[in-house]
């Protein structure tokens, strides 16, 4: 699944054009290196972003294309 829609789908970013904005703009780490919107993600990886002087750090539990609001917080894990 690329960055930009988990991100989206996971609902981390509200909107996957903020996603890809951000992942432009290089304020978005994959396992330590900086990523790419198309970058394909997998279980296990550790996705950092910095928004201003806030930085989240998540690790990615699950993948998938539609998930529920309800269940969209079980796609990762805050770290």
């Amino acid at each position: 699944m690329r960055l930009d829609k988990f991100l989206k789908v996971s609902r981390i970013i509200k909107r996957r054009t903020v996603a890809n904005e951000a992942c432009d703009a290089g304020r978005v780490s994959v396992n330590g290196k900086i990523a790419k919107a198309g970058l394909d993600i997998k279980e296990g990886d550790i996705i950092e972003i910095r928004f201003g002087s806030n930085t989240t750090k998540v690790e990615v539990l699950k993948t998938a294309e539609n998930v529920r609001k309800d269940d969209a917080a079980g796609m990762y894990k805050s770290l």
